[in-house]
């Protein structure tokens, strides 16, 4: 059994086991509770009541959080002709197309964060499916990842664009924030995410989307909220 640490230890005891915060107590907390000494993310954790196993269950997409997220993303476009200079100067880290696609599958290259790419380089990006897959790093549509306005998207991953999805239980995990921002803009990212994903219930499930909500800093121990903090 893994043991935890002192400062764990000592960062979940400022916690009532229980108890359901308000947004507002939640994120006090979390900057008490950080227990890293550089600066930690602040991360986000939805249980959803959906069933996975049911296509039509399935959340997937992006946004753009207001006050971003604190982190930046080295970004790879792939594309082909003067689509590549308009990926140069809205300010791609990397632009190539068949170049690229080889160096990922030959060199087992991945200094990058995130992949854009034209529709037109898809098939060619699929054959390399299995690698870029399993490391959630194949665009897709619905992340607004495959896309033919590259300057838009790159303007909107620079922003804070940030990618979610379920997972096999339901859950849908993401960064909102640093602890060293301000509570007033960890409140706005936090009630921005929550509101967008609670849009998306699909039309088949019955009940509720969201069933419970918490917050944690990197390592730091999590914190429940008051889903009546949010209007949901």
């Amino acid at each position: 059994m893994k043991k935890n640490g002192k400062k764990y230890v000592e960062a979940s005891n400022k916690i009532e086991k229980n108890k359901l915060y308000s947004l507002e107590e939640a994120i006090k907390l979390v900057k008490e509770t950080s227990v890293t000494k550089f600066d930690s993310s602040v991360e986000i954790a939805i249980k959803t009541n959906i069933d996975p196993k049911k296509n039509d269950h399935n959340i997937r997409g992006s946004l753009v959080l207001p006050h971003g997220t604190g982190k930046s993303k080295k970004i790879l476009v792939i594309t082909k002709g003067p689509n590549q200079e308009v990926a140069k100067s809205s300010g791609a880290d990397y632009v190539g197309d068949m170049d690229m696609i080889e160096k990922i599958e030959k060199e087992n290259w991945f200094d990058f964060d995130i992949i854009v790419a034209t529709p037109d380089m898809m098939p060619a990006l699929g054959k390399i499916g299995k690698v870029l897959g399993p490391r959630g790093l194949m665009p897709n549509p619905k992340t607004g990842t495959v896309t033919t306005n590259i300057a838009n998207t790159i303007s909107d991953i620079k922003k804070g664009m940030i990618e979610y999805k379920n997972d096999t239980f339901g859950n849908i995990h993401s960064l909102v924030g640093k602890v060293s921002f301000d509570n007033k803009k960890l409140i706005e990212n936090i009630e921005f995410f929550v509101n967008n994903i609670a849009k998306l219930k699909p039309s088949s499930l019955k009940g509720n989307l969201i069933d419970k909500i918490s917050i944690s800093s990197t390592m730091g121990p999590g914190i429940k909220l008051d889903k009546n903090s949010f209007d949901i």
